[in-house]
């Protein structure tokens, strides 16, 4: 196709750079875009293929939400049905929604992401008695973080709520169990990378305060900026928590020059929960995604007989 200037694709060098990146780590001319929407217009969708495209590319903007909520099991992979099914989910938020406004749980003035609480509760069968209602649990407050960075991506707060309550739990149900070793994980790999940061986050005490709740349980919501936590994200959904580990631990190594010049643990972890720049930020989860990657190709050809040994990964 020519472009506005009479030039070509193969003039473009933003899509030689891409076809060569794509090249080199295995996909020889994969175009992202033209391949997930050839694989929206199956019928049925192919879960499957859906997810090792998001375990393998970003998704493009303007078909992420809808991929989510395929995935998710928001919406049936059967397309013919997904304007039926929608209209449903939407039936039934304003079931929920109207009972705790009955039951006094809500009013016009709760917070969207508190409501979002209260309806997940009440789906649940874990709503307290009003007069039990208290400040937010640890558990709760994984959600409301989950909530908050949720609103930010999406607008219609009926989508939002569906893909916050099924985005908590199918990490639960997938990756509950993994949960609790990311942290070993991390100290795996971080000693592979870099020692002496290791024996310093060790020596130090901090190793074991570092924001291990904000990065694993919450899935770093509130912790990255939006555009980068929406590709953290993509891999989670699509079904690997390894993508986890590996930001956190190219955020230990980016300000591993600030961090070893701190020996306090709080000082260690109100920087890494509050100090971080934005700029910087969006350049490790660069690096870090190219990492992934590479390691979801590493264990695709483990997964084929390859024999190739991919060290202490976490589970998918």
């Amino acid at each position: 196709m020519a472009s506005g200037g009479g030039g070509t694709m193969a003039d473009d060098p933003q899509r030689n750079f891409r076809s060569a990146y794509y090249e080199k780590v295995g996909f020889r001319g994969v175009e992202e875009k033209k391949s997930l929407e050839i694989l929206l217009k199956d019928n049925p969708l192919d879960l499957e293929k859906l997810s090792t495209f998001s375990q393998r590319f970003p998704l493009p903007s303007m078909y992420r939400i809808h991929v989510w909520k395929v995935l998710l099991g928001i919406l049936p992979p059967h397309s013919d049905s997904h304007a039926l099914v929608g209209g449903y989910r939407k039936e039934q938020y304003q079931d929920i929604l109207e009972a705790l406004e009955v039951m006094r749980y809500i009013n016009s003035s709760t917070p969207s992401t508190h409501v979002y609480l209260r309806m997940f509760q009440l789906e649940s069968q874990t709503l307290p008695r009003c007069s039990e209602t208290s400040s937010p649990d640890e558990e709760n407050e994984d959600f409301l973080s989950i909530s908050r960075a949720m609103e930010e991506i999406v607008d219609d707060p009926v989508d939002c709520y569906w893909l916050v309550k099924c985005f908590v739990n199918q990490y639960h149900t997938k990756f509950g169990d993994s949960v609790p070793h990311l942290p070993k994980s991390l100290e795996h790999y971080l000693s592979q990378e870099e020692p002496r940061l290791l024996n310093h986050l060790k020596n130090s005490g901090a190793l074991h305060q570092l924001p291990y709740n904000l990065w694993f349980r919450c899935c770093f919501a509130g912790c990255l900026p939006e555009s980068s936590l929406q590709r953290v994200w993509d891999k989670v959904i699509s079904g690997s928590c390894k993508i986890l580990v590996f930001v956190a631990l190219e955020i230990l190594l980016s300000y591993k020059i600030i961090l070893m010049g701190i020996n306090r643990p709080e000082g260690m972890v109100k920087f890494l929960c509050n100090g971080f720049n934005v700029t910087l930020k969006t350049m490790v989860l660069v690096v870090c995604l190219v990492r992934e990657v590479l390691f979801v190709i590493v264990a695709f050809d483990h997964h084929r007989g390859n024999g190739v040994h991919h060290g202490a990964a976490v589970s998918e």
